[in-house]
């Protein structure tokens, strides 16, 4: 399993970086995990757009979904007559609580929305995928993907404040990628993480790896990581995430 960092600014791009969006890969399926700006234009630089196999969206913030109607028009508007792409339809995860969203997954000849919630076991590509609830303004869900071949646990917060909930999703995870907007000294927070409740999480959860992303675009990042490494302590890896940045999980 692999992951691919195109995007991982929070609210809004900065300086040719764009905001949170992922390519996770396994068995020769690719999957697209939430699709911020210049997710398709980073995208492109390690696979087709033509060939993500689905999305599955956190939630429906601008910075989460910007790049979502351009990957669609991308697969309308391709030559119907290129040998090397069969059209298929484009299966978008996301939820249901906010029905004007979900209703734009759905484009006709292009894509379908795929509805998930809390208590859900879906069966995407080689994974099985859980989701739990977070701290938001909107509704926003956690993942949990397990590789059906190898049992590897990847887990992505979404945007959420701290939650102890995240210690059992999160736990044994090979590789915890989290909201980390925030520095230490803004804990409980209504909408995301800092880098001491990320940290902690990742030591609570006995994660081996902790990413930190949905990064600020404003301050010392590298003081952003040291202050989850203090808080994970030395069992656990703690990196940022970088556009173009693959992990091995």
């Amino acid at each position: 399993m692999k992951l691919t960092i195109l995007g991982c600014l929070g609210a809004y791009p900065h300086h040719d970086e764009g905001t949170t969006s992922y390519l996770l890969q396994a068995k020769g399926y690719n999957l697209l995990i939430d699709c911020g700006s210049m997710a398709v234009s980073k995208l492109e630089h390690f696979i087709s757009p033509l060939f993500v196999d689905s999305v599955i969206l956190s939630h429906y913030h601008h910075d989460h979904i910007a790049d979502l109607g351009v990957l669609q028009y991308y697969r309308q508007l391709w030559p119907k007559d290129d040998p090397e792409w069969d059209g298929k339809i484009l299966k978008i995860w996301g939820h249901q609580e906010d029905k004007f969203h979900f209703n734009d997954l759905t484009l006709s000849g292009v894509s379908a929305g795929k509805p998930y919630q809390v208590g859900d076991e879906k069966h995407i590509g080689p994974w099985h995928v859980t989701f739990m609830r977070t701290i938001h303004p909107v509704p926003c869900f956690a993942m949990r993907f397990e590789e059906k071949a190898t049992g590897k646990v990847f887990v992505f917060t979404g945007d959420s404040g701290y939650l102890e909930s995240f210690n059992s999703f999160a736990k044994d995870a090979d590789l915890f990628l989290a909201d980390t907007y925030l520095f230490k000294g803004n804990e409980n927070h209504k909408a995301h993480l800092t880098s001491y409740e990320a940290g902690k999480i990742a030591k609570l959860a006995n994660a081996k790896s902790l990413v930190l992303t949905h990064l600020p675009q404003h301050g010392d990042l590298e003081q952003l990581r040291q202050e989850a490494k203090a808080a994970a302590g030395s069992g656990v890896s703690v990196e940022l995430a970088i556009p173009g940045r693959q992990f091995e999980i």
